[in-house]
């Protein structure tokens, strides 16, 4: 099974959640690149990301991220303060600029993954699209 969300629903629900404008776009099949502004010495400024899904293994997702020099200290602050609100807790920083989801540690997303098996993440030009088969 199939679910595919634009990258203006999860745009959207990341403005509504967070406040933060993410603009996503297709990097390639397993990467997407998220734009991020920033303020430095009074200039806007855009920063971009890659994150690439490595692989899925389980009830995690390990992800690698990609951004030149800068980013890995950006990230780290991001994933700090990430952890610190809800849903935070499926967050694992690991070495190299490489990021694991643990969805066993969210109440919610494990009862979720009780009931499906996750294949793949892909990306398109419009969709990122979630393959999933149930238990």
């Amino acid at each position: 099974m199939e679910l595919r969300l634009t990258y203006k629903e999860i745009n959207d629900l990341i403005e509504k959640k967070s406040g933060h404008v993410l603009p996503m776009q297709y990097g390639g099949p397993h990467t997407v690149r998220i734009t991020y502004e920033v303020t430095v010495m009074f200039k806007k400024s855009s920063i971009g990301i890659d994150i690439t899904i490595d692989q899925i293994d389980g009830r995690d997702i390990y992800l690698s991220y990609d951004g030149g020099s800068g980013i890995d200290y950006m990230v780290r602050q991001a994933i700090n303060m990430a952890r610190k609100k809800p849903g935070g807790e499926i967050i694992e920083p690991l070495d190299g600029s490489r990021i694991r989801l643990d969805f066993s540690r969210a109440p919610q997303a494990n009862t979720l993954m009780d009931h499906i098996e996750l294949r793949d993440i892909r990306f398109d030009e419009q969709y990122v699209i979630i393959i999933f088969s149930p238990k």
